[in-house]
């Protein structure tokens, strides 16, 4: 991700994750928690492993990831990406050997720690904790939907039929 990219991430996503500093230590500053927070959600890195990359403690890290989704999703969530004409994308696919196809979607889980409360709604098919996560990419392999924070419960049946793809 290029620096301009991550810092205006980081703006955008300032209004819920303002802390103020306590009388016992210093707030992280945004930028080191959207970091942690990307840093953990775009590699395998165990919860052990980014705490020692960026100095923290290892609930740091799982409490920077959760405040990030959180932020995501109440700010960032409802705005609707555009990358581009489907006709250009229709033909991109035809392109490829897809035609009539307007896009590609899949779903993926992506490990969480056990939630207090209605922790066995998360626990997916594979026995482990999660979080659905739909993506729908165009010809190019870019985003142009993202529907994410289903309880890992939940079949991905049920979360395309509540995506803003299926309503479109």
């Amino acid at each position: 991700m290029r620096k301009g990219t991550f810092l205006e991430l980081c703006e955008l996503l300032s209004p819920a994750l303002k802390h103020q500093d306590t009388r016992m230590r210093a707030a992280l500053t945004i930028q080191k928690r959207v970091a942690i927070a990307l840093w953990k959600l775009a590699t395998p890195d165990s919860y052990r492993s980014v705490m020692n990359q960026f100095g923290v403690g290892k609930s740091t890290v799982g409490v920077a990831v959760m405040q990030v989704a959180n932020a995501i999703v109440e700010l960032l969530l409802s705005k609707v990406v555009t990358l581009g004409n489907m006709q250009v994308i229709i033909d991109g696919f035809a392109a490829m050997g897809f035609p009539n196809c307007g896009g590609a979607i899949d779903g993926t889980h992506i490990p969480i720690l056990g939630p207090g409360h209605q922790g066995s709604q998360y626990i997916n098919r594979k026995g482990y904790f999660s979080m659905v996560l739909q993506a729908l990419v165009d010809h190019k392999g870019r985003f142009t939907s993202i529907n994410v924070g289903w309880p890992g419960k939940v079949h991905d049946a049920r979360v395309f039929k509540n995506s803003g793809v299926f309503r479109r």
